[in-house]
């Protein structure tokens, strides 16, 4: 995994699943001169329906959006705007415990967010003579030590992501180069 040395502080903020965009439009227009800057990371998956194969794009962690900010105070300046925004559930650990991302769940998202993009798309992988998977580049680059569960028919590597105290899998799509 890639170490990071940034200034900014990450925390999370946990939304209606699969209202994301919703919230971050809503928040900017009630509150258009605010600088915080929202994210959520997405994925590009293929799937299969009626036999045809299309690329769908979605959360890697639905219901999550990791806020930036310059210093601990900001985050007391938004929290009633952010609160008070429909969809919004909890800030994490909790909204009498407000935290910002540190150690290994930092490096994570910023990995997401920044190495990554927007959008994670699919990484290229070749398998060795033992079927274990090598990245060779991609989203999946990085997390070899964390795949858990791989799908080859699919196409899909399952990834273990430690955010805070809580455990997350995830699918994160592959294409197959060759062997190695």
């Amino acid at each position: 995994m890639l170490r990071f040395n940034y200034p900014m502080k990450y925390y999370t903020i946990q939304v209606k699943t699969r209202s994301e965009r919703k919230y971050m439009k809503l928040f900017k227009a009630l509150h258009p001169m605010s600088d915080l800057e929202m994210f959520f990371p997405l994925k590009e998956m293929p799937v299969r329906k009626l036999g045809v194969i299309k690329d769908k794009t979605s959360p890697i962690l639905p219901g999550y959006i990791f806020l930036e900010l310059d210093d601990d105070d900001s985050i007391r300046n938004y929290y009633w705007e952010l609160r008070k925004t429909d969809g919004f559930f909890r800030f994490l650990k909790s909204n009498q415990d407000i935290q910002p991302l540190t150690g290994n769940s930092l490096e994570v998202i910023l990995y997401l967010l920044k190495k990554v993009g927007p959008v994670a798309g699919k990484s290229k992988v070749v398998f060795d003579e033992n079927s274990r998977i090598m990245v060779l580049e991609g989203p999946l680059k990085g997390f070899e030590g964390k795949i858990i569960k791989v799908d080859k028919r699919k196409g899909r590597a399952r990834v273990k992501l430690d955010i805070y105290d809580e455990s997350h899998s995830i699918d994160l799509a592959f294409e197959v180069m060759g062997k190695a």
